[in-house]
């Protein structure tokens, strides 16, 4: 039961880390200059949004290191 639900877990944290690197801006831009990054962020660095967005894909990070050491210590 409690593999299951990690394994879900795991699942949902790929799929949200996958498209939390896809928002991500590169070097051209990305998808979040739809929230707001535009041409504000060429002049002075990182926006407010792409800082969370960077924040938030660590946390996801984390959170997705955990579930794979976890289902790999259940599922030996």
């Amino acid at each position: 039961m409690l593999t299951t639900a990690t394994l879900v877990l795991h699942v949902l944290v790929s799929l949200t880390m996958i498209g939390l690197i896809l928002v991500k801006s590169g070097r051209g831009g990305g998808l979040s200059d739809v929230f707001g990054g535009g041409a504000v962020s060429s002049f002075s660095g990182s926006t407010v949004v792409e800082r969370n967005i960077d924040r938030l894909t660590l946390v996801i990070g984390v959170l997705f290191a955990v579930t794979t050491v976890t289902l790999s210590l259940r599922l030996v």
